[in-house]
């Protein structure tokens, strides 16, 4: 069969940049899966884009469907022939439908009924018949943000210029909001020209001619190229930011990189400063010496040729010195300003209208972290320290420097509280108190820091709960889902013998107390533990634990946090041990037979029927002494595991169920003890054995 290339190309007005690699891949996928769905063969796809447009190149297409046989089942034999053996209007109907007639059919017994069947032949569809359907393919693309253009209906990420739909050289018909597919493209804005493609194959170098490099990994490399020409030509190191360098691809087409500089003077900014101002207000790339110290140069990368580099490197300092001043003068005029004058600013800021203003949620922080000072143990100091950098810690956030820059929260609030005399761990806990800022962030590094981080997002998810902002499918406005990873993060981290119960108990009890939410504490408490299993349920699949091992050390308590992660690792590590099955087995029999037990009840040895009831008693009160003192959660779960064959035996020789009650109940009394010491450490019930 023939086969041509398909290229799909939707230009654009520019992109943010943003959406461009996202919206590429999406457009992959869809292809594929329409193809797919109308049962095209092909072969590789290509993925290209600019900020000015998504395309696909599609190998290998098959000129058409695949001609294939299919068995249409029609009604029971008995309503298809009637009893003088004629055939009925059924089986008529159902021929006819199918294209084909009554001699067609033969029968085929399902479940014992015989059925009408015929064998029909569905001759493929022409590839060019279909394609047109890519109309829909391209209006289905979804973006994060849209816009509706003229009186078009259709909503984008931004208007169509132009489409090509070329199926070897032969153009698709289809039309999207009054443009029309054709095989004209257009070069770069500036330095290209419209340009026609009459194959596939010739796409991209078409589009090199007219300054437009259309495969963003080759963008990608020239750009990071040129930067290592630059490095070696004067000697710099230019650390590349991945997400910048991201960023950089998907602003131009024809990408050259050069290089500009400011003023010495702007060195005495905090280095936070310069960098931010040159990468997330210019994208610009910071320059560093061979020694790691920052240099008065940036390196740019612009949408064009070599040509006036002179010019366009001046532009840009020009815009840059304008930005570093407006820093300079911010940072000189914040340092005139005392902490405490910032702190009453907060009092006129409203974090939420139901939850009250930025001060309260300071001052509810300092009452958080104190509570948390106290369960984890922290000595005097570091209780002193925390109650300090938790009553400043959001003062930045009413300084000109962090309302300019809000990317510098916390790193400002760090360095102006050293300037302003505070001790150092206090400052550097007003940074690390946003900490982690993202999945791949560390942790706070100090006690203080950890113990405020853990307060504010404490507070942030316990209030939003009482006034019920709590995160539905996407929507998850204040981020509760991180901060909530955060903060097991951070308790696994620290590794307190405290429990994530008690923590969340101490903030919903400071909350309350301000009366935020009409919701009982015992609600949001019951929500919130909800909450937090499901990140503590998303954290353990990400350490690639089995989904029954999840469940089992998630039925209970969840504890001590870096102990259930303990737990889960123990029980990974032993399953595919040779005892693991009797061991689970034997475990949940406890549970089960426990169960059955109405009320509790202490276990009198006196009324024991057998020897083997006695050895499983008198190994219950090994275990439970050894308990206490158990070092690790490997030897919790080997105290449980070596109860095996008493628990084996026991069952053997003892009915629990026995007909005195007397009888039954201590033994159930017996199974209730050993089962309290098996689900403090999982419910083996929801562990899978084979």
């Amino acid at each position: 069969m023939n086969k041509r290339e398909l290229l799909l190309e939707i230009g654009l007005e520019e992109m943010p940049a943003r959406f461009v690699t996202e919206s590429m891949n999406q457009l992959g996928q869809k292809v594929e899966a329409f193809l797919s769905e109308q049962n095209i063969a092909h072969g590789d796809i290509q993925l290209f884009s600019t900020p000015r447009r998504l395309a696909v190149i599609v190998k290998d297409v098959a000129e058409a469907q695949p001609d294939m046989e299919e068995e249409a089942k029609g009604p029971a034999k008995k309503i298809a022939l009637s009893e003088d053996g004629e055939w009925s209007k059924a089986a008529i109907g159902f021929t006819r439908g199918q294209g084909m007639s009554v001699e067609d059919i033969y029968f085929k017994e399902i479940k014992g009924v015989e059925y009408a069947h015929v064998n029909k032949f569905v001759k493929g569809k022409p590839a060019k018949e279909l394609l047109p359907e890519l109309r829909e393919v391209i209006t289905s693309l979804h973006f994060g943000k849209n816009m509706r253009w003229a009186d078009n209906d259709l909503r984008y990420i931004r208007p169509i210029k132009w489409m090509i739909a070329l199926f070897g050289q032969e153009v698709i018909p289809f039309s999207i909001t009054n443009v029309s597919t054709s095989n004209h493209t257009m070069g770069h804005r500036f330095l290209g020209e419209q340009v026609e493609i009459t194959d596939a194959n010739a796409y991209v170098q078409r589009l090199e001619e007219q300054y437009v490099i259309a495969d963003p990994e080759k963008r990608k490399s020239m750009i990071r190229e040129q930067l290592i020409a630059i490095e070696k030509d004067q000697s710099w190191v230019i650390p590349v930011d991945e997400a910048l360098l991201e960023e950089v691809n998907n602003l131009v087409e024809f990408p050259t990189a050069l290089y500009g500089s400011f003023n010495e003077e702007f060195l005495e900014l905090p280095e936070e400063v310069l960098i931010t101002s040159m990468k997330e207000h210019q994208r610009y790339f910071p320059v560093k010496s061979p020694e790691g110290t920052l240099l008065p140069y940036f390196v740019t990368v612009r949408n064009g040729n070599s040509s006036a580099l002179e010019k366009v490197a001046h532009g840009n300092e020009k815009v840059l010195r304008a930005r570093l001043a407006d820093a300079d003068f911010f940072y000189k005029e914040d340092q005139k300003t005392a902490i405490d004058t910032f702190l009453n600013k907060l009092e006129a800021i409203v974090y939420h209208e139901k939850i009250g203003t930025l001060a309260e949620k300071v001052a509810r922080i300092r009452k958080i972290a104190a509570s948390l000072a106290e369960l984890t143990g922290a000595e005097s100091d570091t209780k002193n320290k925390a109650d300090r950098a938790a009553q400043i810690c959001k003062f930045d956030l009413v300084t000109q420097m962090v309302y300019e820059f809000p990317e510098l929260q916390g790193i400002m609030g760090e360095k102006y509280a050293l300037q302003k005399g505070e001790d150092e761990e206090v400052a550097r806990a007003i940074n690390e108190h946003y900490q982690p800022r993202h999945a791949e962030d560390d942790t706070p590094a100090t006690f203080t820091g950890a113990l405020v981080s853990l307060a504010d997002k404490l507070d942030t998810i316990v209030s939003c709960f009482a006034v019920d902002i709590i995160p539905t499918g996407s929507q998850d406005p204040y981020a509760l889902r991180r901060q909530a990873a955060g903060i097991v993060h951070i308790l696994a981290d620290k590794k307190w013998n405290v429990s994530l119960e008690e923590v969340i108990e101490a903030a919903v009890a400071i909350v309350k107390e301000d009366q935020i939410g009409d919701k009982e504490a015992h609600a949001v408490l019951e929500e919130l533990m909800a909450f937090f299993k499901l990140r503590m349920k998303h954290n353990l699949q990400e350490q690639e634990v089995r989904y029954d091992m999840i469940d089992a050390v998630l039925e209970g308590r969840i504890g001590v946090v870096p102990v259930l992660f303990e737990k889960a690792a123990v029980l990974m590590a032993h399953k595919e041990a040779a005892n693991f099955k009797e061991a689970v087995e034997a475990l949940s029999r406890v549970l089960n037979i426990a169960k059955k037990a109405e009320g509790t009840g202490e276990v009198d040895p006196s009324l024991f029927a057998n020897d083997e009831e006695q050895a499983l008693y008198e190994a219950t009160v090994r275990v439970q002494e050894a308990w206490k003192t158990a070092e690790s959660v490997e030897e919790k779960y080997q105290l449980l595991t070596n109860l095996q064959p008493l628990i084996e035996n026991y069952f053997e020789h003892t009915m629990v169920m026995a007909q005195e009650e007397n009888i039954k109940a201590n033994r159930l009394y017996q199974m209730q003890t050993l089962a309290s010491l098996i689900t403090d450490f999982a419910d083996f019930n929801a562990v899978l054995v084979k």
